[in-house]
């Protein structure tokens, strides 16, 4: 077909309309289908082979919100209890109008606690209010997963949860959030990745060359094989905090990028 006079461009049409079904396809199973899939895979190595799960934290501070500060000395997600809980409420000024300690607070769902021997201190008018208990159920904007961050949490994530969970955590001052910023771009950038590889191979494979197609073969596997071990060379970057987790992700693609507009110009030209 290209001997004939067909444009390269126009050759390569049907490829890249191929090429955006695999992203699309791509995009879909790791933004919506795997994540779920990755609960039962995971929980059953955490109980059966390895547990990578974080079920215990220790010096536990965050913002549960703007003005607000919630810590605890220590937090055992098997009895999903705390120890030493106290939440400090500032208004805008930065003057503490509130602040409620307590022995223990245990987890309820979603955003239910029950604190333990408590004293809650309201200020207000110059004057100190105070309430004491044994036990209150109250609404804490906070869960477990907030503060107990395992290695295999962002992989159960759908891409929506994923975005509202980093933007959640880094309003809350959290910064171990790197392997869910990485796996967000990675979505992404595999998603690109299926166009720059389709170009790549296209490109290579378009013509007959003196020797045989191995040569182009074999220069068409080590990029594809090239690219994976770059991107995750690059990973290591973002999660170690030496660059941003897009800049990681994209920096592969970048380059690919640039292999693709060379070839694909070197074979234009017939």
């Amino acid at each position: 077909m290209f001997s004939t006079g067909m444009s390269f461009r126009r050759l390569l049409r049907p490829y890249l309309v191929s090429a955006a079904l695999i992203a699309a396809g791509t995009y879909v199973l790791s933004a919506y289908v795997i994540p779920p899939a990755n609960v039962k895979r995971i929980n059953y190595t955490n109980t059966y082979v390895k547990n990578k799960r974080v079920d215990y934290g220790a010096n536990i501070m965050l913002m549960v919100s703007p003005g607000q500060i919630a810590y605890m000395s220590s937090y055992d997600n098997i009895s999903k209890t705390g120890r030493r809980f106290s939440l400090e409420s500032f208004n805008e000024d930065k003057q503490l109008v509130s602040r409620l300690t307590a022995s223990s607070i245990k987890w309820d769902t979603l955003y239910r606690w029950t604190v333990r021997d408590y004293v809650k201190r309201d200020f207000r008018d110059n004057r100190e209010y105070i309430e004491r208990g044994r036990e209150r159920d109250t609404t804490i904007a906070f869960e477990p997963r907030d503060f107990l961050i395992s290695a295999t949490d962002h992989e159960m994530m759908t891409s929506p949860a994923l975005s509202e969970y980093i933007s959640r955590q880094k309003r809350r001052g959290v910064a171990n959030i790197q392997s869910f910023e990485v796996e967000r771009e990675r979505r992404y950038a595999m998603t690109a990745a299926a166009f720059i590889l389709t170009v790549i191979g296209m490109t290579l494979s378009v013509k007959k060359v003196k020797g045989g197609m191995g040569l182009n073969i074999g220069i068409g596997l080590v990029l594809s094989f090239s690219y994976i071990l770059f991107m995750t060379i690059t990973q290591t970057f973002a999660i170690s905090g030496m660059t941003s987790a897009f800049v990681a992700m994209w920096i592969p693609n970048f380059i690919y990028t640039i292999i693709a507009v060379v070839l694909y110009r070197k074979a234009s030209r017939g």
